[in-house]
Parts: C-alpha cells; structure tokens; sequence
C-alpha cells in the first residue's frame, strides 16, 4: 500500500491501483486539513479535488502533458505528489512554499495562477504552440464553475471550439448536489460516446454520409448528429458546448476515481476539443467544510475536531465591516445607493448589507469588468453606485474605469478591499498597483484613510461627491474598539497635519501613516523635530496646502503600500517639479518595483525596510 510521504512525483501515482488511489486520497485530505488548521489557507476547494487531481496525474503523462489549472484554490493535492510533500510545511509562508501555482517553484505547475477564468485561455495557447512546434502531448484545463462566471472564459471557449485543437476541459462543478442524472444510465451514454469504437463508426458513418449523392447524405448525416444528441440532452446539460463545437461529457461523479479515469483514457484519445463535466462536494472530508464551504474557502489556524479558530486575535471589528456597517447606514437612508460586488460579499463587507437589504446588492459574479460598467449603466440613471472589488482584482477592469466611468464623468464610488501588501497569499493578491493606475485615470478622486475612523467619513463623504471616486484601504482590524459616529463633515480635500515640526516632513498615504508616527517617535528621540502629516487624499492634491508644507521643509519623506512607480511619493516629486523646489531633498519609501513574496505583512514591512524605525533609520542614514 502506498504511503503519501513515498510519492515523489505523479510516476508513483501511476503504478498504484484504484484501491490504492482511494487510500492515498483519504491521506491526502487527513495531511491538507492538519496542515491548512496550523497555518490557514484555501481549503474547501482542495478537499473537493482529490479524486480528480489523483486521476488527472494518473491518466496524463505529467509534466509532459501539461494541466493549467484555474486560480489555483485547489492546488494543495497537485503540490503533494508532484515533489512538494517534505516541504508542505512551509506552505502560504515566507520563504515557503506558494498557496498557488508558480511556474518557478515546479515543472508541473506550467502556468501560474491566482486569479480566476484564465485557465482554457492559456490551454488554448498551450494546445496551439503545441502544434506549431509539432509535439503530441495533452493539455488539460481545470476549471470551477465559479469562474466560469468570467467573462473571459467564454470569450476563450468561442476560441477554443473554433480552433479545433486537441485539448480538454475539465469543468469541476462543486455547487450543485450529485444530481440524480448520474446514475447508471448516465454512466452508460458517457461510455458509449467514449468508446473508441463507437467514435471510430461515428467518424466512418460521418465520411460515408457526406459522400452520398446530393441533398441525400447531408439529411442521413443531420438525422444521425440530432439523434445522438437527443440522446445526450435526456440527461445532459452540454448541448452549449456541443453548439459551439466542443464534445461534451458528462456529468460524473467527481469523487468516483475509477468512473474518472476510465473517461479521462477514453476523453485523451478524442480528436479536437473535449469538455468533461464533473460534480464535486466543496469541503469534502471535513463536515464543517462540506457544511459552509463559503466560510471555509479561506481559513486561519483552527482546530480540526471542533472547527474552532486557534488564535482568535484582535477583537477589534474589522476594517471590511466598518465599511460595510457604514454603508448598511447610509443605504438605509438613502434609496439611491446600490452595492456591487463581484464574487465577494463577504470579503469585502457587503453580505453585512445584503443580509438587511438584499435588493440593494448586486453579486455579478467573477466579472469585475462587467460590475464596472453595469455600475456606469447604473449611474446614468442616477443610482450611486457602490462597487467593492479588491485592489488586485480591480486590476481586471481598469479599461472600464477609463473609458465607461471617468470618461463621462459618472458617479460611481470604488472600493478597494484589501489594498497594499495582504500577506499569505503573496503576490497574486497583493494590492501593490492601485495608486499607480488610478492616478492615471482623469477625474477620479482617491482617498486613503488611516484609521477606521476616516475609512468611516470617506464612504459618507463619497456618496455626495461628483464624478467618479475611489477608496482604498488595507486588509486588516480597526484601531479601535469603539468607532466614533461618522460626522459627514469630513473635508475630503487637504492633508492633515498631524503633528507640526520643521526641517522633516513626513507624509503618510493611508495606513501608512501609522508607521511614521513610529517614526517621528525615532527622529523625535535622536534630535530631529519632523512634521507628520495624513495626507488622506492622493488625487488631486491640493496645490496650495502642499506649497505651503514643501516649501517650509528641507527634507521631504512619503512612505506608501504601493510600488514606488507612479504612486504617491511620485506624486509629491511631480509636485516639487512643478513648483521648482529643485533645493529640496525627497525620500521616497515604499515597494520596490518587483513583485513582492508571501508571509506576515508585518515581516514583509521589515524585509521591505518600510516599517516605521526601518525607515527612521534609512533617513537618518541619508542625512
């Protein structure tokens, strides 16, 4: 009986049986939940697919052919027995091992992945540089239904049924049930549409129609395809993909190793694009998982037995329920207002508006293109439109931004979760770019609170404002307990000065800010007498206030969450420019302009040397 810990790449898998497999998948799940309960992580999506990932390597000739999977979510079991178990310990942590898939950590991960729906896409380059160059082996794309909700992989399945290249799809469906229509009569059209004897006569019956004299063959050849999929269409959803030329099969039971790899032999050896359905239990191995697997997508440390988090940690209320508690507020008062979000009402606070007023909510699915634009729709009729995307995912619909919201001026109101470094997830989710793109972006107002308390004024003062704005803040908890009632007078255009000084100033974007009061407290210690200022706002900047405050100090510090290129020290420098400070001395601190790695955001500021005494000490050093 093989042991999980002897696997050392899909090779093993190959030489067990399927009473093997079974067992291997049992440890499987046992080492996914000890591990993701220690440290955290995505965990009902990789519970759900370790039948089929067991299968996939099983049936395929990995790396060779290749499997591109989608998000990556479900990448623990791929990551366990493609080399990856001894370091499996060292998973979402710095240093370690990623939460997704990277191309420079293996060579079966040959596509990276972290956001959604771009799996056939790439399948489909894969396939067709395949033929250009004239190899023989298989692709695969491994696809949700929840990204199927994406735009983009329909516009990659139009491709994909088009080209007529040689690939397979696997469409894992995890939310619905396993419906009766996978039973034994289902199971007996997907081996007969299989059978590669059965496609061998249908090829030969399709050549001899078409032969017939006249109109003749043409009528035989449309009365057999439609009798095949009348067939099909008893107990099949596929007939869309059919129509638009991929062969469809399925739905199977996704937990069923031998059902899988008996239809993934027959499905390898099909000519032209192929889409095998499969219905799979989010979570499954875990009751609390298979139960609320929306709450155990993503978890932190807890206990396998009870479900219970380890470390409940700070109580204060999160920064997404103070945004979305302010808004619940201001939509109960004011009809206009409408919520958007796409595929993520919990994490970005608006299921805290849904639950009271679920009508005001709009959950557009993975489309962040779309619930931009049906905002801007939204926002003609004058709605105020509310759309809550995280920074990174917002990256996804920065032409609609452009050309449908600034570019006639609309209404609507950006938030953007989970801005600046996010931890774990590492650079797929890290939210280092917001700045940089919205500051291109004419007309758009963006503002970066550095408490809870200003994160709560910005979403009131936001409703009343024209033309397009933008909010950004961190992933994260309040600072305090107790948050203060939102006054609605809050004067969304100057920086704040926090504390006044001269020669230094130092200027804060968002919660940044907090870092230099650590060090205005080092400066502070070693004789230095340095001003901080909030700067709350970093579109447009006030020209007057900053004249002012530039030309009364000699050295000039901004620290932001943002890559250094074209974000808010940027902003000060084209400021200086234009204002012909060319005497004083700017210090710019922020991220570097490469992609930055997973671990505690905490570590990260101190690798990074942007946590406040890191950055006290550099100034210091420059002066």
């Amino acid at each position: 009986m093989k042991d999980l810990k002897d696997i050392k790449s899909p090779a093993d898998i190959r030489q067990c049986s399927v009473e093997e497999l079974t067992q291997l998948a049992k440890q499987v799940r046992e080492t996914i939940i000890g591990q993701v309960a220690k440290h955290g992580g995505h965990l009902a999506s990789s519970l759900g697919v370790v039948e089929l990932t067991l299968a996939l390597h099983y049936v395929f000739d990995t790396p060779d052919d290749k499997l591109i999977w989608d998000v990556g979510h479900q990448a623990y079991v791929h990551k366990l027995i493609t080399g990856r178990y001894e370091k499996f310990g060292t998973l979402r942590q710095k240093g370690g091992i990623s939460g997704f898939l990277k191309r420079n950590e293996s060579e079966y991960d040959c596509f990276g992945a972290g956001h959604a729906s771009t799996s056939i896409s790439a399948a489909l380059g894969f396939a067709a540089a395949r033929n250009q160059l004239g190899r023989k082996n298989n692709v695969v794309a491994i696809i949700g239904d929840g990204s199927m909700t994406g735009g983009m992989a329909y516009e990659a399945i139009n491709n994909v049924g088009i080209s007529k290249h040689n690939m397979t799809i696997i469409l894992n469906d995890n939310k619905m049930s396993i419906a009766p229509n996978v039973g034994e009569f289902s199971k007996y059209l997907n081996r007969i549409i299989s059978d590669p004897v059965y496609n061998k006569m249908r090829s030969d019956l399709d050549r001899l129609m078409t032969r017939l004299p006249g109109v003749l063959g043409l009528r035989f050849r449309d009365l057999f395809l439609q009798a095949e999929k009348a067939a099909k269409m008893v107990v099949k959803p596929g007939r869309f993909f059919e129509d638009l030329g991929i062969r469809y099969f399925g739905p199977i039971d996704g937990h069923d190793i031998n059902e899988l790899i008996m239809l993934l032999k027959r499905v390898k050896v099909q000519p032209g694009p192929c889409l095998v359905h499969i219905l799979t239990e989010k979570g499954r191995g875990l009751d609390a998982a298979v139960k609320n697997p929306t709450k155990w997508h993503g978890t932190g440390p807890f206990d396998p037995e009870s479900g219970l988090p380890l470390h409940p940690g700070n109580m204060n209320p999160s920064l997404t329920s103070v945004f979305g508690n302010t808004l619940l507020e201001l939509a109960k008062k004011d009809e206009r207002i409408m919520g958007i979000t796409a595929a993520m009402p919990t994490g970005c606070g608006m299921d805290i508006v849904a639950k009271e007023l679920p009508d005001r909510v709009v959950d557009v699915g993975i489309a962040e293109e779309h619930a931009v634009t049906f905002a801007a729709g939204l926002a003609c009729e004058g709605i105020v439109p509310v759309v809550a995307i995280y920074s990174s995912f917002m990256q996804r619909a920065y032409d609609q931004m452009m050309h449908d919201v600034a570019l006639q001026n609309l209404h609507v109101v950006f938030v953007l979760d989970r801005a600046g470094l996010v931890g774990a997830d590492g650079p797929t989710h890290h939210g280092a770019f917001d700045l940089t793109f919205m500051r291109s972006v004419p007309g758009l107002t963006i503002m970066a609170p550095s408490n809870e308390n200003e994160l709560r004024d910005m979403v009131v003062a936001s409703i009343g404002m024209q033309g397009p704005v933008a909010i950004r803040y961190p992933r994260g908890v309040s600072l305090e307990k107790e948050l203060k009632p939102a006054t609605g007078e809050f004067d969304y255009a100057l920086p704040k000065v926090l504390e006044q000084g001269s020669d230094i100033l130092l200027l804060g974007a968002g919660f940044m800010t907090n870092e230099l009061k650590r060090t205005a407290e080092v400066l502070r210690e070693n004789g230095y007498n340095p001003t901080l200022v909030d700067a709350r706002i970093i579109k447009p900047l006030d020209t007057e206030c900053y004249r002012n405050l530039l030309e009364s100090h000699k050295v000039i510090v901004t620290l932001e969450d943002n890559t250094l290129v074209g974000g808010y020290g940027s902003a000060v420098a084209e400021l200086l420019a234009d204002f012909g400070l060319t005497d004083k001395k700017l210090l710019r601190f922020g991220l570097p302009d490469k992609f930055v790695e997973q671990g505690e955001i905490k570590e990260l500021y101190k690798m990074l040397e942007i946590d406040g005494e890191s950055v006290a000490k550099r100034i210091m050093e420059k002066l």
